[in-house]
């Protein structure tokens, strides 16, 4: 099974990018979208073979997520069930026979961390939503997690140790999750890889440069590693500011 997830920026920019090209050349049994920026109605697409399934935020051509899928699941929600965080159009669970597949935009931090509190907030709530569907079966979560967890994961660790996306705080929370029954599959089959990145910034030339975090993942629940064949960062996809992750995984 081949699974893909981008942040795209922006669904309606993407797809004058070559976006839908390399939808179907991909061919993915699922393909999740974080960052559509789209309201509901405002760029709706059926894809043949592919059931598709939109989570909007309120606010307008903010956020967003979508998921494409080949099998039907059994089971679709949005959000993670607590009021105060579903707003934003942030996750999309689809529940399959033998897993659970999650798609998650994770809140950005934002500048001068005026954010951070409520991503503590989230990412514990978050975290609870996951712990409780791995205790039903295998969960397979996908998305921009706005966080690079160890030094290796961005170009530059110390001049950004106190910024969005790489505080001690934010990467305290993704070890604990990784504690919680998870896998980051990339580090996983790839402890030692350097310089593979999923998003850099638009200024300084800095995809040019390869400056950039790897803050996009597949993580797989403990007792899905068996399963697991590969993990990919297809950084050679442009589009967007981030690049496609990839998951092959047997389920």
């Amino acid at each position: 099974m081949k699974c893909i997830s981008w942040n795209v920026n922006g669904l309606r920019a993407v797809a004058g990018k070559g976006f839908w090209e390399f939808f179907d050349q991909a061919d993915a049994d699922l393909f999740a979208l974080q960052e559509i920026k789209l309201s509901e109605g405002q760029y709706e697409t059926e894809k043949a073979g592919y059931h598709v399934y939109w989570n909007y935020a309120e606010k307008k051509g903010y956020s967003g997520t979508a998921v494409f899928a080949k099998a039907e699941p059994e089971n679709v929600t949005y959000g993670i069930g607590i009021e105060e965080h579903d707003h934003e159009g942030r996750v999309i669970t689809l529940e399959y026979d033998r897993f659970y597949f999650v798609t998650c935009y994770t809140p950005n931090s934002q500048d001068e961390l005026r954010r951070l509190d409520y991503r503590m907030q989230w990412e514990d709530a978050f975290r609870a939503y996951l712990q409780k569907l791995n205790e039903k079966k295998g969960v397979i979560v996908c998305g921009d997690l706005n966080v690079a967890h160890q030094e290796i994961d961005l170009k530059n660790p110390k001049s950004n140790r106190h910024n969005a996306g790489f505080t001690d705080e934010e990467r305290g929370k993704m070890t604990e999750l990784l504690n919680a029954g998870f896998k980051d599959s990339f580090r996983y089959l790839y402890p030692d890889q350097k310089d593979i990145y999923s998003w850099w910034s638009y200024r300084f030339h800095a995809r040019e440069k390869n400056a950039g975090w790897r803050i996009d993942y597949f993580l797989v629940s403990d007792d899905l590693i068996p399963a697991l064949k590969d993990s990919l960062i297809l950084n050679e996809v442009y589009g967007s500011d981030h690049c496609p992750v990839e998951l092959l995984i047997d389920p």
